[in-house]
Formats: C-alpha cells, structure tokens, sequence
C-alpha cells in the first residue's frame, strides 16, 4: 500500500476518534513541529495542522513542497517527498499565518514509551553526574510529551517550555537534566546513544511515559475492544492514567503521524498480575500503534522486565516470570519485534534499577540488526527445542555462540520436573550450541524451567555477554490464567 494511501486511512481512524472534531485555538502547525527538530530519513514526511476550512497551506524544505487544503474542521495535512540525512535546513509553512522552523535535522526518530522505568531520569542513573556532564552530543535531539490524561483523542499536545515538555532541544548537559523526575528518559537517551555512536545520523527521541500505568491505559479503545477481556468496554466517568485508553488519548495519538523509524518500550510491572492477559495485551497494542501510524510493521522493542525482590529458595511459579515470558512471546510472534533481556542487572530493593546504561545499549543492538541490518550479536540464548534423553533435558539455543557463564562458575538457574509438576534444581551443562540438565530427583524429566522467579540466581551469557531469557519448556498452566 503506498504512504499516502495509508496516511488516508490514519487520518480517517483518527477522524472515527474524534480527533477531528472542530476545536477552538488548535495550532497553525501541529506543537510537534518546531525549530530543533529531527524528521525522520528515506520515508515521505507529514505535515499537518489547523487554519480555516477550505484554505491552502504550503510546506517547503529547501527545493521540496507539498501543498494542502484544509477540510471541513479546517484540519490540514500533506506529506514531503523522503529525504536522505541531513541537515540544518529551514523549514517554513504558509497559509494564513507564516511560520519558519530553524536548525531542523533529517536522521531517524524512535519513540520511547512505557511505565517508570521508561520515565526515570538520566540523574537517577549509576554515575549519573559522569553521563550527564558528557551528555553533549548536538545532532541528537529530545522531545517529552507532558502527562495528560484524556476520555478521548486529543489533536495536540501540550507546550511547557519551563521544563522543556513539548519542545525540541538539541542534547546537552543542561537540557538531558531538565525536565520531571531528574531529567530526560535515561533508557532513551542511552539507546539513542548507542544509535548514533553507531550509525552516525541524527537521532530524535520522542519521551511519552508515565510511571506505574499498565498497558491498556496506551491502547486505543478499539483495539482494547479487539479483545474478550474488553470487548465492552468504555472509559470511567471517573478516568485517571490507569484506566484504559486514557493515555493513548492523551500523549501517543497527538503525536501520530509523525514519521518515526520506531518505538521502545519498558512497560509490565504494572500487568504482572495479569501476565496471562498480557499475551494478548500487549501485541494488541502494538498492532494498534503500527496501523494508526500507517507506516507498516515499523521495529518495536520491548524491555523485559528485570530481577527485583528476594531471592526464592526452592522453585515455584511466579507472575513476574510469566509476564516476562509474555513479552518474549510478542516478540517472537510479531514481525521486526525484538527483546532486551536485563534478568542480570535489576536491583533486589529497588523496582528502578539504576543500570540503565546497559538497557539502552541492549535495545539499541536490537535496534542495530533488526531494524539496520547490522552484522552483530543482539540477544542472549534462547531456548529454541528441548529433547528427552535418558534421564536428562537436551536444550537446543540460539544465539549460543561462545556460550559459557557470566561468572566462570557452575549453570545457575536451572530447575526440572517430572510429571508431578514438581521442580527441583537442576546441574546444567554447555556442550557446544546445547545444554544438559539433569537431577537425581527427577528420573523421568518432562519440563525444564531457567529463570523462573521474580529474581532468579542466573549466569547463562553467550560470547557477547549477552544474558540468555528466562524460559519454560512446558505450557502448564500458569498462576495468571484467570480461573473459570
């Protein structure tokens, strides 16, 4: 389907949604547009906002234009031809009013979206005043979209130039501290940095978080009605940033169709509870981004949630061991999804581990080979079969080359059971691409489990220290699959 034929069909959805209802004082051009910003490379480009009905509005960049005329809700919309990166350029819009945009970059733009771990500031970070003072890197550049909760789609978002919400600003010490919570995303900023370290283009990263919401409070209420679990549902009277749809109506929509390489998401403490629903859930939800955006399946990755809490001593089921197997089974499932495994670097006391550096750094070599086509090693060991032999487990991996233990030491995080369902600690052993699990316990062995907790004792890493995912063999049926 072309690009603007697509761009019909989200304006369209958008319209269904309402944010197409005529409102007062709504802006010439969409807030997403300002001086600073980055537009995203080798994909057409819209532009949209609002002026009278029936009047023409043109955008140009250098030699390139696009003209549109506003419908009936005096809604304008019109795309600009892909570009290769690049920039400064100047950018300007004329119609009624005249508007110019200065310093704007051509590169890629991700958004960054999720619960806290996703809002946590870069000076929460570990050496966070080292990151900070050496966070000056000028063709990277930072957008935070203000928390608004809404009952239905809003057209914009809102400017607070006091904290930086709402605009855009090239990176620098000063501008990566500023903002909520100690500054902007640590996890968008070290993903970004990666990026471009590595493919040096400008980067634009797009900040819509808000901590300890679940994940159907970022999807639309069409989408949440795609599923039996809210097949009727409609927003509370009494609507806050935890209750379905209210934050896609408030601080995802306003930003779509901006053109965007992709989206990384740090989301699941919130739907632990629920990490049956959350299989469901959460590839919902990102089927309901990628069509409202109409720019086709474009790259999503999710961070797993990490280790926290005590130490299980004996293994059990675990909610947060099935919301992180839910994730992994959205990207396994979903086309150019990936995962960032970080069951090594939580904190025991803390639900905000201050590693942060290393999230971003995983999700951007998600990012490297799934979305650039780069040539390195981006997960850790998964299980890809398991087989029966004797009276052990024979696991088959991926991403195993160079497999062996963070620690030098003995396989940690491994248990096994037999029919009774009942799971005893393992010995594993790395035989090339495979591993051995055995226990004296368990003679006739029919699952194995690695990981399994809500903080596991874990060391499996392949040659790139990359830590394997925490897994079952089995499909028993698990502690979150509600009861008939």
């Amino acid at each position: 389907m072309k690009f603007l034929q697509r761009l019909t069909i989200g304006a369209s959805l958008l319209c269904a949604t309402a944010v197409c209802l005529a409102q007062d004082n709504l802006p010439f051009t969409s807030p997403l547009f300002s001086s600073g910003m980055v537009l995203q490379r080798n994909k057409p480009i819209p532009f949209w906002g609002w002026t009278k009905p029936g009047e023409k509005v043109t955008v140009s960049l250098g030699k390139k234009s696009a003209t549109a005329t506003a419908d009936e809700h005096g809604k304008w919309m019109t795309s600009l031809p892909s570009m290769k990166e690049g920039g400064p350029y100047s950018v300007s819009v004329t119609g009624s009013k005249s508007v110019k945009f200065d310093d704007v970059l051509v590169g890629d733009v991700w958004i960054c979206s999720g619960q806290s771990n996703m809002e946590m500031g870069i000076g929460n970070v570990k050496d966070a005043e080292k990151e900070i003072n050496s966070a000056n890197f000028p063709q990277i550049r930072l957008y935070t979209v203000q928390k608004v909760v809404a009952d239905i789609p809003q057209s914009t978002v809102p400017i607070n130039t006091r904290d930086l919400y709402g605009t855009w600003n090239a990176c620098t010490p000063q501008t990566v501290r500023t903002g909520g919570w100690n500054g902007f995303s640590a996890v968008g900023y070290f993903f970004g940095r990666t990026l471009y370290e590595n493919l040096h283009v400008p980067i634009g990263l797009i900040h819509t978080s808000w901590g300890g919401t679940p994940a159907e409070a970022w999807t639309s209420v069409e989408a949440l009605r795609s599923m039996d679990d809210y097949k009727n549902y409609v927003i509370p009277t009494q609507k806050n940033q935890n209750s379905g749809a209210t934050l896609y109506n408030g601080m995802l929509i306003p930003i779509v169709p901006y053109a965007i390489a992709g989206a990384i998401w740090y989301q699941g403490e919130s739907n632990a509870g629920r990490a049956y629903q959350y299989r469901t859930l959460l590839p919902t939800m990102i089927k309901d981004w990628r069509t409202r955006w109409g720019q086709g399946d474009f790259p999503f990755f999710i961070v797993q949630l990490a280790n926290y809490q005590q130490v299980n001593a004996e293994p059990k089921d675990d909610a947060w061991a099935e919301l992180r197997e839910a994730q992994s089974m959205t990207a396994d499932t979903l086309p150019r999804t990936g995962i960032a495994v970080t069951i090594d670097i939580g904190e025991a006391n803390d639900i905000h581990p201050k590693n942060k550096q290393d999230v971003g750094r995983r999700l951007a070599y998600s990012a490297l080979s799934i979305a650039y086509g780069k040539k390195l090693e981006y997960a850790g060991p998964a299980n890809k079969s398991a087989k029966k032999v004797g009276s052990t487990m024979v696991l088959t991996m991926s991403h195993a080359a160079g497999m062996k233990t963070s620690d030098g030491g003995p396989v940690k995080g491994f248990a096994i059971a037999g029919s009774d369902h009942k799971f005893h600690w393992a010995d594993a052993k790395i035989a090339g691409s495979t591993i051995i699990v055995s226990c004296p316990d368990v003679k006739n062995p029919e699952s194995v489990r690695y990981g399994w907790s809500i903080n596991p004792v874990v060391n499996l890493v392949n040659g790139a220290d990359l830590p394997a995912s925490p897994f079952r063999t089995d499909a028993w049926t698990g502690i979150t699959v509600p009861k008939k």
